[in-house]
């Protein structure tokens, strides 16, 4: 009943409860985007949810509009050239996630699951698909963020989406909701740029 039903009222009640108690915060830092940089406050881009279809997913600007599209930001080559001053802020304390509060309210995706994938990242989408992880609503937060997020070879993190999706319970919704808040804290497993 949780994963089917009660999941989904829990996720949007959370999200219309977020966007409007943090409504201030919205509201100030897309003045700062505005003002410091060219460009739109939002960033837009085609994911990968539910059954393999496709949304954009919302997200503060924070790299320069010259960036280049449709590529994860730990392989960009050098990615401090493209990120903004008030981006660098945003990206450490995770703040730029925030808009997706409206792909949660939408349905587009859940508090907790797989991080929606890049259209394009195809051995990953194949691996989701084959561990029945591409079958539920990609998550703002999920079993892999707390286990290394961009440390994590590509194989190890589907393999955790898989073991996620085979185990929805709230309780271990409940867990990794908090363990995320941890590990922003602490900047776990964040990567800004290709490994050496």
């Amino acid at each position: 009943m949780y994963q089917n039903c009660l999941k989904r009222v829990i996720d949007f009640a959370l999200s219309v409860l977020g966007i409007v108690v943090l409504s201030p915060v919205l509201i100030l830092l897309s003045i700062l985007i505005k003002c410091t940089s060219k460009g739109p406050v939002f960033f837009r881009q085609k994911r990968v949810g539910k059954d393999d279809t496709h949304f954009m997913i919302y997200k503060f600007r924070t790299m320069r509009t010259d960036t280049p599209t449709d590529m994860p930001t730990h392989l960009l080559e050098n990615p401090d050239q493209f990120i903004t001053p008030v981006g660098r802020f945003l990206r450490k304390t995770s703040l730029d996630e925030l808009p997706q509060l409206f792909n949660i309210c939408s349905g587009d995706m859940a508090i907790v699951g797989p991080r929606p994938a890049l259209w394009n990242q195809f051995d990953l989408i194949a691996l989701r698909d084959e561990n029945g992880s591409s079958r539920i609503r990609p998550g703002l937060t999920g079993l892999a963020q707390i286990s290394g997020r961009d440390e994590l070879e590509i194989e190890v993190k589907a393999g955790l989406d898989g073991k996620y999706a085979s185990h929805i319970t709230f309780g271990e919704d409940t867990r990794i909701f908090f363990a995320t808040i941890f590990s922003v804290l602490r900047h776990d497993g964040v990567q800004e740029g290709k490994r050496s």
